[in-house]
C-alpha cells in the first residue's frame, strides 16, 4: 500500500543540484586548506649573541629572539612565557613574559618580534648549560597557533 501523495517524501533530482557536491567539498576541505601551513615555518628562534664562554664567578648574557616571517607575527594578545634554568649557571630571571622583551614597537609599527636578554652568573669552572622553554602564539590572517620550543645551550665556564 502506498502512502497518500501528501505523505510521500519527495525525491531529490540530482540534475537539479549539479553543484551540490562541489559546494559540499568546498566547505569540508576549507578548514584543511587553512591549516595546510605548518606554523613552525612562519618564524625562526635564534639564540645568537648568547655568551658561550664565561669566567667562574663572572656574568654572561642569554639572548633569545623570535623572528617572524612575512605575513606572520607573534601575537601580542596571547600569553608569551620564557622559562630559564641553568646547570652551574644562575639566570637573573627564571620566568619572563612579553613585558620583559627588550624589543619595543616603533611608532606606527603594528607588531614587534620579541627579544630577550637575560644576564646569568657562572657558579664554578666546568661545563654549564642554560635550558630555556619558550611558549608563544604565532599568527597570520587565518591561523593563530601555540608554539613551544626548548633549548639547551652549552656554556664553557673557565
Amino acid at each position: 500500500m502506498r502512502a497518500p501523495p501528501s505523505r510521500r517524501r519527495p525525491m531529490l533530482n540530482p540534475r537539479r543540484f549539479p553543484h551540490l557536491a562541489t559546494l559540499l567539498l568546498t566547505f569540508v576541505s576549507a578548514p584543511v586548506l587553512a591549516q595546510d601551513v605548518d606554523p613552525a615555518t612562519l618564524y625562526e628562534v635564534t639564540t645568537e649573541g648568547t655568551s658561550t664562554q664565561v669566567k667562574a664567578g663572572g656574568q654572561g648574557t642569554f639572548v633569545l629572539a623570535i623572528k617572524s616571517k612575512a605575513g606572520a607575527h607573534v601575537s601580542d594578545e596571547a600569553p608569551l612565557k620564557l622559562e630559564l634554568t641553568g646547570t652551574q649557571l644562575t639566570p637573573a630571571q627564571k620566568t619572563l613574559t612579553r613585558e620583559q622583551s627588550v624589543a619595543k614597537k616603533a611608532q606606527g609599527q603594528q607588531f614587534v618580534d620579541p627579544r630577550f636578554e637575560v644576564p646569568f652568573t657562572a657558579v664554578s669552572a666546568g661545563k654549564g648549560t642554560l635550558d630555556a622553554t619558550l611558549t608563544f602564539f604565532i599568527c597570520t590572517e587565518k591561523i593563530c597557533a601555540r608554539q613551544k620550543k626548548t633549548f639547551s645551550l652549552p656554556v664553557e665556564v673557565q
